[in-house]
């Protein structure tokens, strides 16, 4: 058997690797700088960031792992690397459905990295005006949730925008019920989103049955008025215990206990075509029998997945609806690009949304 070596042995390895680590990690920002005076002198002005890039780079990363670390933290690992070399290039600024401490916030993070400036707003309409605006270089916005569905507003407003998708984020939602009341049957009124209170239903019949609960804005709003009263408890994010120093009474109250919510980064660049990607269309047909069949009758000869669709009112005519549509594919290939045109054939109405990667994280 080998001899174990001693601890001052193994933290010596450690403090010479560390240093070996940070050389090598310099080296990569320096690179990237280089990169980023490389572009400039192309002509290129506008923000750095390629979100095809970064997905090829994570998903090479998870495929090279050999552990001991878990795939995931190897690629969160590299995700806040690139963070970091990227806002030596041009730090984004990033908008997301605020205040701070939402989930929205904690996806913007999970995507970007930590080397971001983070700008709360008020509504997703306003995300999609900030970056429309040029305010802000992308935006987060929620999209759909694994229990409680879409989230009409998001899907609404790219009727009228110009903004494209170029990414997703996925995030498990962990519900938590926050207050400075430690006494769970001294709590009388619960805030939270109404999302949140609906994925928290059989919880609150349970534990909280007589106490009122009051939808907000965002579950961090909600948190912050938890944190103004005294008999009144919030359903939030820990992010948000932390911002507005409330106590974790009961952690993952959530009914669902794979509670996911997607949403999608916003903003005016198309990325390039990777190695797994997704398309959102947005199409529209006449109003006869067989119409909507022969839509998707284009994607099923064409041998394309179908992932999902939504149908929401047009707003232009009673009874006239938009149908949101997820297929497997980048606009840029040949068999996407050739559906695409038959589809608008087809088709009184036909918006892409964007061709952005799926999410590796």
């Amino acid at each position: 058997m080998d001899k174990l070596q001693s601890l001052p042995e193994l933290r010596d390895q450690i403090d010479q690797l560390d240093q070996e680590l940070l050389l090598v990690i310099n080296r990569r920002a320096g690179l990237a700088q280089e990169v980023a005076r490389t572009k400039i002198a192309a002509g290129e002005t506008g923000d750095f960031y390629r979100p095809d890039r970064e997905a090829e780079v994570l998903r090479r990363i998870k495929s090279i792992n050999e552990g001991p670390l878990d795939d995931e933290t190897a690629a969160r690992f590299f995700r806040e690397l690139m963070s970091a070399c990227l806002s030596l290039e041009k730090p984004l600024d990033v908008a997301f459905l605020g205040p701070e401490g939402t989930f929205t916030q904690e996806a913007a993070l999970k995507h970007f990295g930590h080397a971001i400036t983070t700008r709360p707003m008020v509504a997703i309409g306003d995300i999609f005006r900030e970056v429309e605006s040029g305010a802000a270089h992308y935006g987060v916005v929620p999209v759909e949730n694994s229990t409680e569905g879409v989230i009409a507003h998001t899907l609404d407003s790219f009727l009228s925008s110009s903004l494209l998708i170029c990414g997703e984020v996925e995030l498990r939602i962990h519900h938590n019920l926050l207050s400075k009341n430690n006494n769970l049957t001294e709590i009388d009124e619960v805030f939270s989103h109404q999302q949140s209170l609906a994925q928290c239903r059989e919880w609150l019949d349970t534990h909280l049955p007589n106490a009122k609960r009051t939808p907000v804005s965002s579950n961090a709003e909600a948190a912050r008025i938890a944190a103004n009263t005294k008999s009144g408890a919030a359903i939030a994010g820990k992010a948000a215990s932390e911002l507005y120093d409330l106590a974790v009474i009961e952690g993952n109250i959530e009914d669902e206990a794979d509670n996911t919510t997607r949403f999608l980064i916003i903003g005016k660049q198309a990325p390039g075509e990777t190695s797994d990607d997704k398309t959102t269309l947005i199409v529209s047909t006449e109003n006869r029998p067989g119409a909507l069949h022969e839509l998707l009758e284009v994607l099923a000869k064409a041998g394309i997945s179908m992932t999902k669709i939504e149908s929401r009112p047009s707003r232009r005519t009673l009874w006239d609806y938009l149908f949101y549509i997820d297929i497997d594919g980048h606009q840029g290939s040949p068999l996407i690009s050739e559906a695409l045109s038959k589809l608008r054939k087809k088709s009184s109405t036909l918006k892409i949304l964007g061709s952005y990667p799926r999410a590796v994280l």
